[in-house]
């Protein structure tokens, strides 16, 4: 019975998500990145200065408990942590194999246009962010939801959003992340996927139970050292095939517009390949238009929402153009190059020899050695995974607050963490095809209500840009 329901509910998510990434979601994006850049005036570039200067002029890793919310290092650490996952070595694979090297510049076209986007999410997130009783800071795409639409139309599009949250990130993707973790340390170290499990569900429950503060000082301690560790694996390899390094650069740019050569094709059908690609990827990448880094930046005490905005656009930066980006130039540098095993013939990567789920351990294991590879790429992964199972939970659990209300807060968010930790288990046990689109799918409807919503409040962000720019 179950088989059946599965067999036939699957091809149908299948279409959709396929309908929802390559046409919607690709109009959605560009559209809301589009709209910021230009009703910022390119504040992305603009602040760009400003923003490094406000995340590393003054580093520390040890931001203290704050009496409420986080500090703004924290806040952006948290949401690098939901950014930095599978996405940027799983997704850049994949969007490699079956979009080509090209990929890449729409990877980089959609993280500029999302750095304007998440200006306004984090702006947003600060300026309707509510803070109970307690201290405890709420902040999110369902709080300026409400703002932007009053009324039954405001609750039901909250509603929504909080729903399909708490399914693609809360439940099923870290459901996802941990299958990457069990998966990938089987695969280098032999530890059977339940020990995997077990380890995790302690750590993440330790870590949860601790509330926001713990995960806070976790975060921002956890995330520049996972940074740092895969730079210099990446670093290290590419100094290796540093004559390769140009080339590489430049299958980027020619197969952004003249995929067909490489993936195989019609011109129009390989371009859209590519394209889509570059943008659900991206989007799954650095999360910019998905409305979930505004939970991490709302929770930041800064003096102006504006702080905060151009701290969250260094985030987008930090999670498309460097490590996702270092990623995708050892890919290339040591697969698709002259003497790689993929060189000219980008079909033969959709072959059962190289997948996404290993062209990573793959093209560091051609510098490292085979079994060295397998496990720096699955440390890393280990690391980004289990950071961004720390961030979507944060993200889900406020949601779960706003569905059932303060009153019921103590006894929703226990139940909520429990349920979420049997699916941290399971993924690790388990793959499971549907579950895998069904978790694309909410992700892909998140963006839908957090876009309108993006789009009715212009004029809240703009204003609070001008309030800054008037002081000069």
């Amino acid at each position: 019975m179950l088989e059946s329901i599965e067999s036939t509910l699957y091809p149908i998510v299948v279409k959709m998500n396929e309908y929802l990434s390559s046409y919607i979601l690709i109009v959605l994006l560009i559209a809301v990145g589009l709209w910021y850049t230009i009703k910022t005036r390119f504040v992305q570039v603009r602040y760009f200065g400003a923003g490094m200067k406000k995340v590393f002029g003054n580093l520390s890793l040890k931001g203290g408990a704050q009496k409420q919310g986080m500090s703004s290092f924290q806040a952006l650490a948290t949401a690098i942590a939901a950014q930095v996952g599978t996405g940027n070595i799983i997704g850049a694979s994949g969007a490699i194999l079956t979009g080509g090297p090209g990929a890449i510049f729409w990877m980089w076209v959609i993280a500029f246009l999302g750095m304007a986007t998440i200006y306004a999410e984090a702006t947003l997130g600060q300026k309707t962010r509510v803070i109970d009783k307690d201290g405890n800071v709420h902040g999110g795409p369902v709080y300026y939801i409400r703002t932007a639409f009053k009324g039954g139309f405001g609750k039901f599009l909250a509603g929504f959003f909080a729903v399909a949250i708490i399914l693609a990130l809360g439940f099923m993707g870290c459901m996802v992340q941990s299958n990457s973790i069990g998966s990938t340390m089987e695969t280098a170290f032999g530890i059977p996927g339940w020990v995997v499990g077990l380890v995790l569900v302690v750590i993440c429950g330790f870590i949860f139970l601790g509330g926001v503060q713990r995960l806070a000082a976790v975060c921002e301690k956890l995330v520049p050292l996972m940074a740092a560790i895969f730079l210099l694996g990446g670093l290290v390899v590419l100094a290796v095939r540093i004559k390769y390094v140009p080339a590489t650069f430049g299958m980027i740019f020619k197969y952004a517009f003249q995929p067909q050569a490489i993936v195989g094709g019609a011109f129009g059908a390989a371009l859209k390949a590519a394209i889509s690609q570059g943008a659900k990827r991206g989007l799954f990448s650095n999360e910019a238009g998905m409305g979930s880094t505004p939970h991490a930046h709302a929770q930041a005490n800064v003096s102006h929402p504006h702080e905060q905005g151009i701290v969250a656009m260094i985030g987008v930066f930090i999670d498309t153009f460097v490590v996702l980006t270092l990623n995708a130039l050892v890919i290339i540098a040591t697969l698709y190059t002259a003497d790689g095993p993929l060189a000219e013939c980008g079909a033969a990567a959709a072959s059962t020899v190289l997948t996404k789920a290993n062209l990573a351990q793959t093209a560091f294991g051609t510098v490292m050695g085979t079994n060295f590879g397998a496990m720096f790429v699955a440390i890393c992964l280990f690391f980004f995974a289990f950071s961004t199972i720390l961030g979507w939970n944060m993200f889900g659990k406020i949601n779960v607050v706003y569905l059932f209300g303060e009153k019921n807060a103590k006894i929703s968010t226990i139940i909520y963490t429990v349920v979420a930790l049997v699916f941290i288990f399971l993924g690790t046990l388990m793959s499971n095809d549907l579950v895998w689109e069904l978790t694309d799918a909410f992700n892909y409807l998140m963006v839908l209500p957090n876009a309108i919503a993006l789009f009715a409040l212009t004029g809240m962000v703009k204003s609070s840009l001008n309030e800054v720019e008037k002081k000069k």
